[in-house]
């Protein structure tokens, strides 16, 4: 198919074109980028007015968890109405592959939900599982919890020798098959449990064969974020692989001069974040203690369940809960509950615990016990944080060179958190109108040619004849997020023509029925991340950009 796109403001992270510009696309690429009027529509091509909206690479959210909501067509519209047409899951070391699914279908239930057909083979056989049977693409990391679980099982011990050449081939193989890098979650189970040892020896295949070693970092980041960017340092000097920190969340100058001493070390560093303030989580990982939650299912609820395991919880676990870095003495009044699994508990949806449990004439602690119970441990909080951060303070981190569009974005739930429907648009409306800290070329290099260079995602992120043509129209008078934290389910505004593969998959703001997605296997990674390749006024698309 032959689709002229017509009378558009090209962008992409390399510069922005002057003058209207029409873009051909034949099949799955882009023909060519020519001036407005040079390029008239021949019999049987497809046309898309462009009405003076700008063109963009499909946006790349480098932190999503929709590994297996991407075939639900309310995600995909989510997602597209955003802008975008591609997806990085796998995240914070847990998912499917490899493996049989079961590890990340029970522990992370509340955050990436059941998958509906992956059901083993490991990472060649789920992105398989994407190629054309969704209209956005998805590409994934190796999940370093999953991969210890498949050989270690919920033990807490370091790995032994064999233990950890198993893991090490299996990690191996996912990369071989694909996979874009490696990723460790350290505040959940099992990764809290891992050493620095284990996890640079799992990082040295990643190193070797061009791929990122991408982190949720120990400690519960904000003020204590120094501690993980140490560790993840360390492993980049012994290793030399590039690292990423996911959903980095902290005060502006602590991101910054963590990044600073990143760069002054040598370490090749990234990361992403969302534009809000809050996090979003399962509820058993802030309020119970690790050594309980990596054991099975069913011996937790035994332990929550017993009058006697819940009173030692109760007496000795729950005092230090204020601790946790981004709630405080607080916190019933600071998580607000996002899914709960449990029918009867439906009302709950959008309560904090604190008034929940005011509801239910009971105490938060016991309240929150029983909501885990009843839910076989499947409820997620959207989590507040004693400072909520303004809108210039979190512009000032997602300005840094080194930022990457990540929703962080969890689709599971009745009450989730906005930031699943409002991230991307919201980067265009707060960073490009409303803090004016990004012109459009560096807002394009946040939200789709950063990530695309970083993960080696092909020829993606740029509006280039030979590109592959996953391309969004945006208005820029229209673009918006409209979910909120009361109503978080509400779809982004400004965003209602994108093309996957050259194939339109939103269409008027509703969905086309098209399925040109795939399963991204990992390229060679480009070096121009972060560096200053903007040339305002540049044409995009001509010989060189």
């Amino acid at each position: 198919m032959t689709l002229l796109i017509r009378d558009v403001t090209v962008v992409d992270g390399d510069g922005r074109s002057s003058d209207p510009l029409d873009v051909v696309v034949d099949g799955d690429r882009i023909a060519s980028v020519e001036a407005h009027g040079t390029s008239p529509a021949r019999s049987g091509d497809v046309v898309v007015e462009g009405e003076g909206r700008m063109l963009l690479p499909g946006f790349v959210d480098a932190h999503a968890h929709a590994d297996g909501l991407l075939f639900d067509a309310d995600v995909q519209l989510a997602l597209l109405r955003q802008g975008v047409t591609t997806v990085i899951g796998g995240q914070d070391g847990v998912s499917y592959a490899p493996g049989d699914g079961a590890y990340a279908t029970e522990y992370f239930a509340a955050i990436n939900g059941p998958h509906p057909s992956y059901r083993g083979g490991g990472i060649g056989e789920m992105l398989t599982g994407y190629d054309g049977t969704t209209p956005l693409n998805a590409g994934v990391l190796v999940p370093a919890g999953t991969v210890r679980h498949e050989v270690c099982g919920r033990s807490t011990d370091a790995a032994s020798p064999a233990e950890l050449a198993r893991m090490r081939s299996i990690v191996a193989d996912g990369l071989a098959a694909g996979a874009l890098g490696l990723s460790t979650g350290l505040d959940y189970v099992p990764g809290i449990f891992v050493g620095t040892e284990e996890l640079a020896a799992l990082a040295e295949p990643v190193a070797a064969d061009g791929g990122v070693y991408v982190s949720h970092l120990r400690g519960g980041y904000e003020a204590n974020s120094a501690a993980g960017i140490d560790e993840m340092a360390e492993i980049a000097r012994r290793t030399g692989v590039a690292v990423h920190v996911s959903h980095f969340h902290a005060e502006p100058s602590i991101v910054h001069d963590l990044m600073r001493g990143l760069a002054a070390s040598g370490v090749d560093a990234t990361f992403d974040a969302y534009p809000y303030t809050r996090g979003c989580s399962i509820l058993a990982m802030p309020i119970l203690p690790a050594s309980l939650t990596v054991r099975p299912t069913p011996e937790v609820l035994g332990v929550l369940a017993d009058p006697a395991g819940r009173a030692r919880l109760l007496a000795d676990w729950f005092p230090t809960i204020v601790d946790y870095p981004s709630l405080g003495p607080d916190w019933p009044g600071m998580l607000t509950l996002a899914h709960v699994a449990a029918p009867e508990y439906a009302w709950a949806h959008g309560l904090t615990l604190g008034d929940a449990a005011r509801r239910a004439g009971t105490d938060p602690a016991e309240f929150a016990l029983d909501l885990l119970v009843a839910s076989r441990l499947e409820v997620n909080v959207v989590m507040a944080v004693q400072h909520e951060r303004s809108a210039a303070e979190l512009a000032s981190i997602l300005a840094h060179p080194r930022a990457l569009g990540g929703s962080d974005g969890i689709f599971v739930g009745a009450h989730p958190h906005p930031r699943a429907r409002g991230t991307f648009a919201r980067y265009l409306r707060t960073l490009v109108l409303d803090e004016r800290v990004l012109d459009g070329p560096d807002a394009v290099a946040l939200v789709s040619t950063r990530a695309a260079d970083r993960f080696g995602l092909g020829r993606r992120g740029r509006i280039r004849p030979g590109w592959i043509a996953d391309l969004v129209l945006v208005d820029p008078e229209r673009v918006r997020d409209r979910a909120t934290y009361a109503e978080p389910l509400v779809l982004a505004e400004g965003i209602d023509d994108v093309l996957v593969a050259g194939v339109p998959v939103l269409a008027g703001g509703e969905l086309t029925g098209a399925t040109p997605g795939r399963g991204i296997r990992r390229g060679p990674s480009r070096s121009t991340v972060g560096a200053d390749v903007v040339r305002p006024g540049r044409r995009v698309g001509s010989e060189g950009a």
